[in-house]
């Protein structure tokens, strides 16, 4: 009787109370299959998007597909199918373009390493391509040791490794292949 009467006088709360726990049922296939997938120090990202800014001012952005960031003691970040990159001039306009399959960043180095159809090209449509690519955020250069192919309008450059600013508007080639235009006075 003492159920009965509870029941009459707070009907609206038995109805409430019986939704709460119906909701709260979990299905213990799931509920597995979620805590399999989680790793301990292991961030996943898809469709992401970096600013990365110096004294209040945006110079590089970042997108990517999926990202696997690596809280480790040396943390990294992978970039698994292909990241694209911005560079900034100081008037916030993009005056260089960098794309690659695949990537690692290496936080506490502050060093990026670009594998796999690296493309860079600058404002000057001049076009860098190489197999693998190392962008050091720290000195504002990049780098390879690697073979690589430099388009410019008026010619083609071809070597073995390279260093040249992060706009690829200054650069050297290390080891230099085949004809190159010379100016004579």
């Amino acid at each position: 009787m003492i159920t009965s009467t509870w029941m009459s006088k707070y009907p609206l709360t038995l109805l409430v109370a019986m939704t709460i726990f119906a909701g709260c049922v979990n299905n213990v296939n799931e509920v597995n299959k979620a805590t399999q997938l989680a790793e301990p120090g292991i961030e996943y990202g898809k469709d992401i998007e970096l600013f990365f800014s110096e004294d209040g001012e945006v110079k590089i952005r970042v997108t990517a597909p999926t990202v696997v960031r690596h809280n480790t003691e040396d943390p990294y970040t992978e970039f698994t199918d292909g990241l694209k990159v911005e560079f900034y001039n100081d008037s916030m306009h993009v005056d260089t373009w960098l794309t690659a399959n695949s990537g690692t960043r290496y936080e506490a180095q502050g060093r990026t390493v670009l594998q796999n159809d690296v493309q860079v090209l600058n404002k000057k449509n001049e076009h860098l391509s190489t197999e693998e690519l190392i962008w050091d955020e720290k000195r504002h250069i990049i780098y390879s040791d690697k073979f690589v192919k430099i388009t410019t309008p008026d010619q083609v450059l071809y070597g073995d490794g390279m260093e040249a600013d992060e706009q690829l508007t200054r650069y050297t080639i290390k080891k230099p292949r085949g004809t190159i235009q010379a100016e004579m006075e």
